[in-house]
């Protein structure tokens, strides 16, 4: 009963939308047969008005020493002249004074002792035994590189090598990666080596 019904729905909308179709202006089939034009115009590259009445204009600089007082001056400021300008002396000497800053500054950064950097974290998890395992085989590899062994209880962390850069850290965790696939690298304070 309910499909009969359905299909007398559909055969007496047919004839309407026949007629819809009958009626619809002419605009857009005429629209329809010319295709648009989907090209991109070119943008003019200046602005459509002069600009040049807005920008500054500079004088040459007047040459110094008695040797340039020979030389003809340019007619026009705007006209470019064929030397190039003379280079002035540098003024970024080091004095008494930036000498003494530069000092104390080598001092205060003798005592740093941490900076930020990145850690391998070769180990999460519960086992000494596995953390000790690991351990032994990275420094039996890689003996320069230091290890830090953590313990929050119940959780053992095995830290390997200090890196300032993440291009450092991401070559050691490629070294590391050889014995923990699951290794991974965290941002922390690492230590800095003050060897001369």
């Amino acid at each position: 009963m309910k499909m009969r019904l359905r299909n007398a729905v559909l055969f007496l909308s047919l004839p309407l939308l026949a007629a819809c179709a009958a009626t619809s202006p002419a605009a857009p089939a005429a629209r329809a047969q010319t295709p648009a034009d989907t090209t991109r115009k070119p943008v003019p590259a200046s602005p459509t008005e002069d600009v040049a009445k807005y920008r500054p204009v500079f004088a040459a600089p007047a040459p110094a020493g008695p040797a340039a007082a020979g030389l003809p001056r340019p007619a026009s400021p705007t006209a470019p002249t064929s030397r190039p300008a003379a280079i002035p002396p540098p003024t970024s000497h080091v004095t008494a004074q930036v000498e003494q800053r530069l000092r104390d500054q080598a001092f205060t950064n003798q005592n740093v002792k941490y900076a930020s950097g990145f850690r391998v974290r070769a180990y999460l998890g519960l086992e000494r035994d596995q953390v000790m395992n690991i351990r032994r085989q990275i420094i039996s590899r890689y003996p320069d590189e230091t290890d830090y062994i953590t313990f929050k209880q119940p959780v053992y962390r095995l830290y390997v090598g200090d890196y300032l850069t993440k291009l450092d850290a991401a070559r050691g965790l490629a070294r590391v990666r050889q014995f923990v696939p699951r290794a991974e690298l965290e941002p922390m304070q690492v230590l800095l080596n003050k060897v001369p």
